[in-house]
């Protein structure tokens, strides 16, 4: 700073983290919410999504064999208007991560704000495009569309949900999407060839 100022920045813990998670990638949501706060000193309640409790149960007696202390991980499971209610309005949690619904992010935000107006950091689901013009590789072009909706069996926050076209390519697009998408292979992911799996 320029003058007779001294500017001083202190990093330090925020406090409680309160994480909500989803059920599309239980075990990468788990691991990518509670590993920054675990790293700046804080303490984490996570509530696992009600269609996919065990992850975060098997990963939090991983990191109870691994040595985590009792107390600095915990793990809510239960429904998003119980539990993710709790952790959203308690006073005594200093931050929110949630990631999921919009309409779910509001009522975060809203809990958030009516109780001690803890930050929240939000990653909501939303309908992402796809963009094809009339020179794009359309063999190529089908390829990507095809995984931006099929990826984890079209269960992504950023599936892509919506494709246009230009007009110049958009019959053969069409031809070729649908070719390609009935050669997707259903069934059991843990056999060979198999591109989609159960839906949660």
């Amino acid at each position: 700073m320029s003058g007779q100022y001294q500017g001083y920045t202190l990093h330090e813990p925020i406090g409680v983290a309160g994480q909500i998670i989803p059920w599309n990638f239980p075990m990468v949501m788990f691991f990518s919410k509670i590993s920054p706060a675990l790293a700046c000193g804080c303490t984490v309640v996570i509530k696992s999504a009600e269609q996919t409790p065990l992850t975060a149960l098997y990963c939090a007696q991983l990191a109870k064999e691994a040595g985590i202390p009792p107390g600095v991980l915990n793990v809510l499971s239960g429904f998003g208007e119980t539990a993710g209610a709790s952790i959203s309005s308690h006073m005594d949690i200093d931050k929110i991560s949630f990631t999921g619904s919009i309409q779910v992010g509001r009522l975060i935000m809203e809990a958030a704000a009516k109780s001690n107006l803890k930050p929240v950091t939000l990653e909501l689901g939303g309908k992402s495009p796809l963009i094809i013009m009339d020179d794009a590789d359309v063999d190529k072009a089908v390829n990507i569309a095809h995984l931006a909706i099929y990826s984890n069996m079209g269960q992504v926050c950023l599936a892509g949900s919506r494709v246009f076209v230009q007009e110049g390519i958009y019959d053969e697009f069409v031809k070729k999407a649908v070719a390609r998408a009935k050669q997707q292979v259903v069934g059991d992911p843990f056999q060979p060839g198999v591109e989609h799996g159960p839906q949660v």
